[in-house]
């Protein structure tokens, strides 16, 4: 009597997408809080523009060390630049400038519903399906960010062109979202990156020099500190990991986990800051969870034809 051969089963293959997409909304959220800490003692416009240039010069300067590393042809370094005027110089440029003049909760609220003009815009032109289960869940995410952030707005605080700004920013970021499916560059994102960051870099640098006073500038360690968060957390490993979910999980699923940003950011700023958070903010987490599920959930697959 022999026996039966063993039957070995393959191990599931780990997926790494969990770790990327909870360490992308941490650096993400507290990129806020680095960045209100930093704009206190430096001019928004010259910490961009200096974040910016040394991202993409450390980014580049790394890849040139390592011969045949470049792997972007001329269209793709293009197709890069246009979205990091997009989605760095002007994203960041025009909502740090708004932010100066009105409140946080506010600023939180308007680009927080980036992933609903996502969601539109991706299902007009990159033709990703706007199902009733994605337009329930973006609902859900906007009723839990508006609990959230609209009893923190200040009366009468807010001005109109910070309102301006604001508004040009999440314009800004929903198009560079779009930018990047629509001209799917090629390549390595690693350079992609670098190439964003030292295109917005350079172009902010002489609107920093018009606009701000470089004597306003405050040299402190929470500055550096802020800074060197901002640069490596955010501008290279933060804006690296969120064109690698755009990739992966498509421009609507990618942009729902953008309605975390506003109960993350105000956690860390009660923890780093010592803001004021009350109960109502932690329940309004429930909505935003479940509406990212219902967005980011994949639909299921069809059942196998039964042979008789």
């Amino acid at each position: 009597m022999s026996l039966a051969p063993s039957v070995v089963v393959p191990r599931a293959a780990f997926n790494p997408l969990p770790i990327y997409i909870g360490i992308f909304c941490l650096l993400w959220s507290f990129s806020f809080v680095a960045g209100k800490i930093a704009v206190t003692d430096c001019p928004p416009l010259i910490l961009l523009a200096a974040r910016f240039s040394l991202a993409g010069v450390l980014i580049l300067g790394i890849s040139a060390l390592r011969r045949g590393a470049w792997s972007l042809s001329w269209r793709d370094v293009v197709a890069y630049a246009v979205i990091g005027l997009a989605n760095n110089a002007l994203y960041l440029g025009l909502g740090y400038t708004g932010l100066q003049t009105i409140s946080a909760g506010l600023g939180g609220l308007v680009v927080s519903a980036n992933p609903v003009f996502t969601a539109v815009f991706a299902a007009l032109l990159l033709k990703e399906p706007l199902t009733g289960r994605k337009v329930a869940g973006l609902l859900l995410g906007i009723a839990g960010v508006t609990s959230i952030v609209w009893h923190r707005i200040s009366v009468g605080t807010d001005s109109a062109q910070g309102i301006v700004f604001t508004l040009a920013s999440l314009a800004s970021i929903v198009t560079g979202t779009i930018l990047f499916k629509l001209l799917a560059p090629k390549g390595s994102l690693w350079l992609g990156n670098g190439v964003q960051n030292l295109v917005a870099g350079v172009v902010l640098i002489p609107v920093a020099l018009t606009f701000s006073d470089i004597g306003a500038i405050v040299p402190s360690a929470r500055l550096i500190g802020s800074f060197a968060f901002l640069t490596l957390g955010g501008s290279i490993l933060g804006y690296l990991l969120w064109f690698h979910l755009l990739k992966t999980c498509g421009a609507t699923a990618a942009s729902a986990y953008h309605f975390l940003m506003p109960p993350l950011g105000m956690l860390f700023a009660w923890m780093v800051l010592g803001e004021h958070v009350e109960s109502r903010d932690l329940l309004g987490i429930v909505p935003i969870a479940l509406g990212i599920y219902l967005v980011t959930r994949p639909a299921a697959s069809p059942a196998p034809l039964r042979q008789e």
